[in-house]
Parts: C-alpha cells; structure tokens; sequence
C-alpha cells in the first residue's frame, strides 16, 4: 500500500531573529510558526505521515507548547542532529525500509507552503522520484571573487529553491545512507551525488524562510490577507 510522508526539520535557535526563544516557537497570528507549518500539511492532506525532527533538548518545551495550544494534529517526533543531512537521515531512518511512497523533507520555519506547491511537488516526485520547489530571480546577481569586484551573471541562470524537496522513499533511504560531504547543501544536492536528476517545479512567493524579523511581519501580513 501506497503511504506519503513529510520530515518536518526544525533545528532553529533564533539568532538572527534576535530572540532567545527558537524561531519555530515565536509567536505567529497567536501560535508557534512550527504549529501553521504542520497544519499546512495536514490540510493538504489528513493521510499524510508527518514526521518532526527537533532538537532533543526542545523537545520537552514542544511538548508544553502543544498541551498548552491544545495542538492535537497526529506527528511523529524525532531526535535531530548536528547538520541539516543527519536531521533529515534521522527522519528518514523511522519509516519502514519496505514503505512504498514518497517522502518529502521540509523547513519547520516555512509555514505560508500553499497546498498547490505541495500536491506539485508530491506528484511531480511520484513521476520523476525527485522534486524541488523553484521561483525566478527578480534581483540583478553579481558574482563576487577574491578580488572584491565581481561581475554581473545572467539571472535566468539561476532560481531560487524552496521546500518540500520530495524523493521516492528507496531513493532517499539510499542517498541518505552515504557518508556526508561538504558538497550537500541541501536535501536535493544529497539525492543528485547518487546520480539522480532532481526535477523542478514552481514555488510561490509566499513560501518564505522565517529568519529576521522582518520575515514574521511579512508572514503576518500575509496571513492576515
């Protein structure tokens, strides 16, 4: 039987936030950010397995969090690790060898993911075994070498990348059972040192990374329409 799951990462300690709390318990329209990202995958779709990696040592705080918010939407908790590739291998290691889906890894601080970017790149991994969510650039770009002078490059060169990156769950479990490289920059660049081509698909504009605050004035805007 067919099963889809989403690794939610969320390992933040919320120094650029310029808070001491971790950025994925600040307080966004009245509840933890960790909380609307979850909740956008479990709209999208109710049979969807969500797994949450978090730091051990937060892990008790999220559990108060919950019973205080009365957040009752079924997840998973795991223990994350010292990188970005080991939260991600942790993840992956507590579904079942045998599963037939796919799974898709994404940030815990990116709680605007709309149930459109999501269902392209679900379906768009289920036919291609990779996917990852993209958005132009709308910046001029300029290179910067060691000289401190640079030069301009061609913008349609490059996109900006969101998540969820979403794999065929063999093709994860094999990509993320290799040792780790300084090369792996994100979930997708893990899956490509197999080989394997990672296809693209259109973001949205609204599915921002939490990281200044800045960023949560603009989800607030966002959500308050």
């Amino acid at each position: 039987m067919t099963k889809d799951y989403i690794i939610i990462v969320a390992g933040g300690k919320g120094q650029r936030m310029g808070s001491s709390v971790p950025k994925q318990f600040l307080l966004l329209c009245g509840k933890p950010v960790l909380m609307h990202t979850i909740e956008a995958f479990h709209s999208y779709s109710t049979s969807l397995e969500i797994i949450l990696v978090l730091p051990e040592e937060q892990q008790t705080h999220w559990k108060e969090l919950c019973e205080e918010y009365g957040f009752t939407t079924p997840h998973t908790v795991v223990s994350g690790g010292s990188t970005r590739f080991e939260s991600s291998r942790n993840g992956i290691s507590v579904i079942p060898d045998d599963a037939d889906g796919v799974v898709g890894i994404h940030d815990g601080v990116r709680p605007l993911v709309s149930a459109a970017v999501i269902d392209r790149c679900y379906e768009s991994a289920r036919e291609n075994y990779a996917a990852i969510p993209v958005m132009p650039l709308t910046d001029t770009l300029r290179f910067v070498g060691e000289s401190g002078c640079g030069r301009n490059v061609l913008r349609s060169d490059y996109v900006i990348v969101q998540t969820p990156q979403v794999f065929d769950i063999a093709l994860a479990k094999r990509a993320f059972s290799l040792p780790y490289k300084e090369s792996f920059t994100d979930d997708a660049s893990v899956v490509e040192d197999l080989g394997c081509q990672v296809s693209v698909v259109e973001g949205c504009r609204e599915n921002i990374k939490l990281t200044t605050p800045f960023d949560m004035k603009v989800a607030e805007a966002i959500l308050h329409g």
